[in-house]
């Protein structure tokens, strides 16, 4: 991962929806550099003790500005509420460069499918300007619980005409995923970003229709970590911890303060979290490792994995 962090000013602030800002970053004394379709940066809330991605909403090609768009989590765990309740314009804050693991496929003789649940429409927005760029053939679904919190539908509208699909659970209209992806021709790549049952279920349709070659995702927060609790001692540092029930690994430590983790994902995916097992076994959620890696049981990501047993111990 990157490690390099860019100071920024927060240039501007908008009030999208009712839980939605979206913020603009410069960098006065230097550009910030074009990324790839797909891009995240992580905000380091550093008065906070805080550091979170967000997906890149602007134009890939133009290094003055980012844009980033924040849901106001009713969960949160500090990130979002942080952004919202503290950050104005021309607050400073640091960013760490741009990551992707969820890039566009540029694949001129397919069909690009992008669906999107909620806030998981933002890195499809920077998808958008590399489609249109490239003079792709594609589609975007956008499904959401209401028009009033669903943020760049009038602004999609406009730019994509009859390449844009809502579906507005308000009123009755759903996705549905699996008639959508039958439909597909059989060169098609599908994205999908959103809730976790959305994202489960284009991951099962595309995965059977198109192949998982053809099937890419990304979850825009957490995962969540269920099952059982269990211990976790750390070996290098010499004491244990407890995870709860409905908590991973990675929020023991955050909520412990003791061990300073990276991690830029949160959802098993970018594999900054892997870490040492010395005893024990992991029940692998991630999906960085392979299956002969998972089942070695040498290293996990704590971000989401969680133990078998009782107790697990790490080389931390």
């Amino acid at each position: 991962m990157n490690q390099n962090k860019i100071t920024v000013t927060v240039s501007r602030v908008e009030q999208l929806t009712p839980t939605i800002k979206q913020f603009e970053f410069s960098a006065p004394n230097a550009e910030l550099g074009t990324f790839s379709a797909g891009s995240h940066v992580s905000v380091h809330m550093d008065e906070a003790g805080i550091r979170r991605a967000y997906s890149l909403t602007s134009d890939p090609q133009k290094a003055d500005r980012y844009s980033i768009a924040v849901l106001l989590d009713e969960n949160s765990r500090g990130g979002s509420t942080y952004m919202h309740q503290h950050v104005a314009e021309g607050d400073t804050l640091q960013l760490s460069a741009a990551e992707n693991f969820f890039p566009l496929v540029h694949d001129r003789a397919s069909k690009h499918v992008l669906i999107a649940g909620g806030i998981g429409i933002t890195p499809f927005l920077s998808y958008l300007y590399e489609l249109e760029r490239e003079g792709l053939d594609y589609e975007l679904h956008y499904t959401f619980r209401d028009g009033a919190n669903a943020a760049f539908v009038d602004e999609l509208h406009t730019r994509l005409g009859n390449r844009l699909h809502t579906y507005d659970n308000t009123k009755g209209q759903r996705l549905e995923v699996a008639s959508l992806i039958e439909q597909l021709p059989p060169e098609s790549h599908v994205y999908v970003c959103g809730p976790q049952p959305l994202i489960d279920a284009v991951i099962a349709n595309g995965n059977r229709v198109l192949g998982e070659a053809r099937t890419h995702f990304e979850n825009f927060g957490e995962v969540a970590s269920e099952g059982d609790a269990f211990e976790v001692h750390f070996q290098r540092s010499g004491f244990s911890l407890n995870v709860e029930e409905g908590e991973s690994i990675l929020q023991a430590i955050e909520a412990d303060r003791r061990i300073n983790i990276e991690c830029l994902c949160r959802n098993g995916v970018c594999g900054t979290c892997e870490t040492t097992i010395l005893e024990g076994e992991a029940d692998h959620r991630d999906h960085y490792l392979d299956e002969d890696e998972q089942a070695a049981q040498e290293t996990m990501m704590i971000c989401v994995s969680r133990a078998k047993g009782k107790r697990l111990v790490l080389d931390l």
